[in-house]
């Protein structure tokens, strides 16, 4: 069964699925002479996708990149934090619980070493309102189940962990 806009009602359970991304990323940092020299190129760039909105790029600032732009490291740690709600929320709707406010404040940590680096944690913090008091302890654990569906942290190889909280709405919907 489809929903409104032809997709389907819910993902496929078959365990051989395959999913293709396609983007596009665009240099757009030559400043005229291209990398002529590490210090006469810019850093910018785009990030688009067929039907959707681009996204300004750049690297780091502490890596010559723009303060106003989007860095890979923030993109790498808002693809966990979006992928966790994505299917935290799923597995509430699935338990019955309502959850009525959601918010996470990601940190993710990289070390540099030599000529590159890694990361070494990202440290999800969602913090829940659900309507009913009887389904904190509920939320609380779907997190963990959520963790382990989540494509995006089973792809990492490096720790995801999780310092949720749970709170009950002042007044039940």
């Amino acid at each position: 069964m489809a929903e409104p806009g032809g997709y389907p009602a819910h993902a496929t359970m078959d365990p051989m699925a395959s999913h293709t991304y396609e983007t596009v990323v665009t240099w757009t940092g030559n400043l005229g002479t291209g990398t002529s020299g590490y210090r006469e190129y810019g850093r910018d760039h785009e990030v688009a996708a067929a039907g959707r909105s681009v996204i300004p790029g750049s690297s780091d600032p502490a890596f010559r990149g723009a303060r106003d732009r989007w860095n890979p490291e923030q993109l790498l740690v808002a693809s966990l934090s979006q992928c966790h709600m994505l299917w935290y929320l799923h597995l509430c709707a699935e338990a019955g619980v309502v959850v009525i406010d959601y918010v996470d404040e990601a940190v993710g940590t990289m070390t540099e070493h030599g000529d590159g680096g890694q990361f070494t944690e990202v440290v999800l913090r969602p913090r829940v309102t659900v309507a009913d008091p009887e389904m904190t302890g509920t939320a609380i654990r779907l997190h963990e189940r959520a963790n382990r569906s989540c494509y995006i942290a089973n792809s990492v190889n490096f720790p995801v962990r999780h310092e949720p909280a749970v709170i009950a709405a002042a007044v039940r919907i």
